[in-house]
């Protein structure tokens, strides 16, 4: 601090898991905070309760293997960090074997308890219906997949009409790793070469006759989950779950998304596939694939297994399976800068599931590094980014940038929500996988796991080297 007056206060806009979490950060810094939280005046259609940091759906935070698992390895940097969030839920942890799973009501408790008692936070019940007044000179807006129509509609008034998603239809994202490219091969359809484009942008993925029809097979018999209450029904034109598409006859997705034309697969070129599956690149590093047009109300389970029957996907990894529900989110690599402050905007941030993160700890994990980066400026330094080796500097970088624009679909919004997962973190550098001792052949599942150890060891190095900066 430059002068021994007391700090403005920060306004937070939002009392879920990523608000409470950067409203502690803040406060732990010396920096006042003022919460506005809205249930307690108005309630949300999802929300039974009143408490800070309500755990709407599962208890559970997944994970909590920080040597192999990402969401695991951005537990363990909370905790190094502080998190409120983390605290909450280790004291509050019910058994749920290799997993973080909490008792809902007393995480609630814990959270509401310690930010009500900190002495240099505020907690305002009042709805905030507008973006923050310009005298808000530093605030974040924390309001999660649920934001008020109104806060809503302020939003993207001053960010325009195509920066708010308020229904997401999600494809599934696989590693590109567990892609078996034996079988697969790149190629853009017709070898077209787009803006950016090599030509080869796409794997794909091929299938004869009776492998197609057994696919169809297996979608339309696939289970699926049914739409909650106040989600009303999100189907559109652009992006029917593709287990309806299948319904409404054999042939349709064969000439729609999986239609065969213009591909020549490079193993077999005299043989032409029947249908094909094709993937796009998902993310600037090119760790990750998305399932062109796959977007699905399948159930998790049954998505991994009907998509395996797929060529080349027989042993895929999926870093998201896919979905369409309500979800409420901002364009944030257009948006927002790199300390997730909205351009043209100095001083006002957003965090949490609007950002385009999914997950309880990914959410508050956001609240955290907007907290700290906001409390950082309040007290005149420049915030301090994590490494993009971290996972606190993956789910960033995904929020802020890491996707991929698309070149063959003008207009097509690219930028989807995601977890944290090892597809986010950059790549190893060569030699950082160490062939165990005594392990004769190293591929395979051995050497997959090996690389995950080696990229949760440097995240977490990484993570304490920024933390002590």
């Amino acid at each position: 601090m430059n002068n021994t007056s007391s700090p403005a206060p920060i306004h937070i806009i939002g009392g879920g898991l990523a608000g409470s979490e950067a409203a502690w950060q803040i406060a732990e810094r010396g920096v006042p905070v003022i919460l506005h939280e809205m249930r307690g005046v108005r309630g949300t259609d999802a929300h039974k309760t009143d408490g800070l940091a309500e755990l709407v759906c599962s208890n559970s935070f997944r994970s909590d293997d920080a040597t192999s698992n990402a969401v695991g390895v951005l537990h363990a940097e909370m905790r190094l960090a502080g998190s409120l969030i983390m605290r909450s839920a280790d004291a509050n942890q019910v058994p749920a074997g290799g997993a973080l799973a909490v008792d809902r009501d007393g995480f609630s408790v814990a959270v509401t308890a310690a930010l009500e008692s900190h002495p240099l936070i505020t907690i305002t019940r009042e709805e905030v219906t507008g973006l923050p007044p310009e005298e808000w000179d530093q605030a974040i807006i924390a309001t999660g997949p649920l934001t008020a129509p109104s806060l809503a509609a302020a939003i993207q008034a001053r960010t325009g009409a195509d920066s708010l998603a308020f229904f997401d239809a999600i494809a599934p994202i696989v590693h590109t790793a567990s892609i078996d490219m034996e079988i697969c091969w790149f190629q853009s359809r017709y070898d077209k070469v787009g803006p950016g484009g090599t030509g080869k942008d796409y794997i794909n993925c091929p299938m004869d006759e009776a492998q197609y029809n057994a696919f169809i097979d297996a979608l339309i018999a696939g289970d699926t989950t049914g739409f909650k209450e106040w989600e009303g029904t999100p189907y559109f034109d652009g992006c029917l779950p593709i287990e309806v598409m299948a319904e409404r006859g054999r042939e349709t997705l064969r000439h729609g998304p999986m239609k065969p034309m213009g591909l020549t697969n490079a193993h077999n070129p005299t043989v032409k596939a029947y249908a094909v599956v094709q993937l796009r690149q998902d993310n600037a590093l090119g760790t990750l694939y998305n399932m062109v047009g796959f977007q699905t109300k399948l159930k998790y389970g049954a998505q991994a297994e009907i998509f395996r029957l797929i060529p080349g996907l027989e042993n895929a990894e999926f870093a998201r399976l896919g979905g369409l529900h309500r979800n409420t989110y901002i364009n944030s690599p257009t948006l927002l800068d790199r300390s997730l402050t909205l351009k043209g905007r100095p001083g006002l941030r957003f965090a949490g599931q609007i950002t385009g993160c999914e997950g309880y700890v990914e959410s508050a994990s956001i609240g955290l590094l907007a907290g700290r980066f906001a409390a950082a400026e309040r007290l005149g330094e420049t915030p301090s980014l994590p490494p993009e080796t971290t996972a606190f500097g993956a789910l960033l970088n995904h929020i802020t940038g890491g996707h991929i624009v698309s070149d063959d679909e003008p207009g097509k919004r690219s930028f989807q929500p995601m977890n944290v997962n090892f597809g986010l973190f950059p790549p190893l550098e060569p030699g950082a996988v160490i062939r165990p001792e005594g392990l004769k052949r190293f591929r395979g599942n051995d050497k997959a796991i090996a690389k995950k150890h080696a990229t949760a060891a440097r995240a977490l190095e990484d993570c304490t080297r920024w933390l002590s900066l």
